[in-house]
C-alpha cells in the first residue's frame, strides 16, 4: 500500500510537517542538514555592524542557543550501543518473536532525544543501503514513531499509527480495522522500528493497557519490527512484571520479551563522573555564540552552580543555558555568569533540589571538578 502524498490533498487537509507524529515531520527531522552555528563576533565587530544586521545575527543566535544539542553524552552513547545490538540482532526469521526495548528513566535526562538520534541513523542507514522506495513501489519508512496520549486505547493508538504514515482511513472503523490497516503500512513500507514515546500514559493494569499489551506481543510476533518503548516509570507501572492473575500475567509476558534500558543523569561522587561532567560542559562551551565567551567561562567558572541548578539532569542544564545565552544576547551581557543566571528562572524540580545541592557543594562535601583536566 502506497501512503499518499501531500501534494494529492487540499492544503487544509495536508498534515503538519513539523510534528514527528506525522511521516512528513519525520522526513524533515532526517533529512534537515545540521544548524550552522553564527560567526562568533566581538563586542567591536557587533558595534560594526548595521541594525539590521545586528538584528540578523542575534536572531540566527536565538534560533541557534534554542537548539544547541543533541549532544553525544557518555550515556547517549552507551544507549545507542546497546540499541544497535537489540535492533541488529532482530534480524533473525519470522518464525522468532522480536525482542522489544524499553527505555525507562527520570524525566529531563534526555531520553527522548537520545531515542530520535539513534532512529535517525538507523532510518538514514536503511534508506542509504536500501533506498526511498521498496521493491514493490511503496515508500520506504524505516522508522514510525507513535506518541501516546493519557487516554490512548486500542483504537487510538492504530490510529495514530495510520496518521503518521497518512493513511486515508483515520476517520471510520473498529480497532482491529485499524490494526490491519496500521499493519498494511508496518509491510508495505517495509517499517522496522516502531518508537513508542511516552509509553507511561497507559495504565497497565486497566483494560486498555492489556488490549495493548497484546496488540505489541502480536506485532512481535508477526512483523519484522523492534518496538522501542520509551516513559516514566516503566518497571515501578508494572510493565515487566510478574503476577499471579490473567491480566497480570499477560503484562507479565510482555516483560519476558523487553530489555530495559535507562538513561542515568550525570554524578560527581567520582572522579569519573567528574570528568564526564567537564566534558559535557566544554562541548556547551564550544557550542556557545557570545560575544564576551571565554575559555573556561562555562567548564570552570559556572560548573558547580550549573551542577546545583540542574542536579545532574541535562535537560534542566540546557534549559538553563539556552535561556541564559537568550538573556545574554538580549541584554548586551555577551556572557554567562551567576549574576546573569541567576535571574533566569528553571524547572520546578531542579529549583526544588537546588539548595541542598548548593550547601553540599559550599560545604566542600561534594565537588564537581576533577582531580586532573587533561
Amino acid at each position: 500500500m502506497t501512503t499518499r502524498s501531500t501534494t494529492d490533498v487540499p492544503a487544509e487537509a495536508r498534515l503538519d510537517r513539523l510534528t514527528l507524529s506525522r511521516k512528513e515531520g519525520w522526513r524533515r527531522f532526517v533529512d534537515t542538514a545540521a544548524r550552522v552555528a553564527p560567526e562568533s563576533l566581538s563586542r567591536r565587530e557587533l558595534k560594526a555592524l548595521s541594525e539590521s544586521a545586528v538584528e540578523d545575527h542575534n536572531r540566527r543566535r536565538r534560533e541557534w542557543h534554542a537548539n544547541l544539542g543533541p549532544l553525544m553524552t557518555p550515556q547517549m552513547a552507551a544507549l545507542h550501543e546497546d540499541l544497535w545490538d537489540i535492533v541488529d540482532s532482530n534480524l533473525h526469521d519470522g518464525d522468532k518473536a522480536k525482542g522489544a526495548v524499553a527505555i525507562d528513566a527520570f524525566p529531563g535526562l534526555g531520553k527522548t532525544t537520545a531515542v530520535l538520534a539513534f532512529a535517525k541513523k538507523y532510518h538514514r542507514r536503511e534508506i542509504a543501503a536500501l533506498g526511498e522506495v521498496t521493491d514493490a513501489g511503496h515508500q520506504r519508512w524505516p522508522v514510525c514513531r507513535v506518541g501516546l496520549t493519557g487516554n490512548t486505547g486500542m483504537r487510538e493508538f492504530n490510529r495514530a499509527m495510520l496518521e503518521f504514515y497518512a493513511h486515508p482511513g483515520t476517520k471510520y472503523g473498529t480497532a482491529a480495522e485499524f490494526a490491519h490497516r496500521a499493519l498494511d503500512c508496518v509491510l508495505s513500507c517495509d517499517t522496522s522500528i516502531i518508537v513508542v514515546d511516552d509509553l507511561h500514559f497507559l495504565r497497565w493494569h486497566h483494560r486498555s493497557g492489556v488490549e495493548i499489551s497484546n496488540h505489541f506481543k502480536y506485532i512481535a510476533n508477526e512483523f519484522p519490527v523492534t518496538l522501542v518503548f520509551v516513559g516514566v516509570g516503566l518497571a515501578a507501572s508494572g510493565l515487566f512484571s510478574e503476577g499471579s492473575d490473567y491480566n497480570d500475567a499477560v503484562i507479565a509476558q510482555t516483560g519476558r520479551r523487553t530489555t530495559p534500558l535507562d538513561m542515568p543523569g550525570f554524578a560527581v561522587d567520582t572522579d569519573h563522573g567528574r570528568r564526564e561532567w567537564r566534558q559535557l560542559l566544554l562541548a556547551i562551551e564550544q557550542r556557545v555564540v557570545l560575544a564576551d565567551k571565554h575559555p573556561g567561562m562555562i567548564a570552570d567558572e559556572l560548573s558547580d552552580y550549573l551542577f546545583a541548578r540542574s542536579t545532574g539532569h541535562i535537560g534542566s542544564l540546557m534549559t538553563l543555558i539556552n535561556r541564559g545565552c537568550q538573556r545574554a544576547v538580549r541584554t548586551g551581557a555577551e556572557k554567562l555568569d551567576t549574576d546573569l543566571l541567576d535571574q533566569v528562572k528553571n524547572d520546578a524540580a531542579a529549583e526544588k533540589a537546588r539548595r541542598e545541592l548548593e550547601t553540599a557543594l559550599a560545604s566542600r562535601r561534594i565537588t564537581t571538578k576533577p582531580r586532573k583536566t587533561w
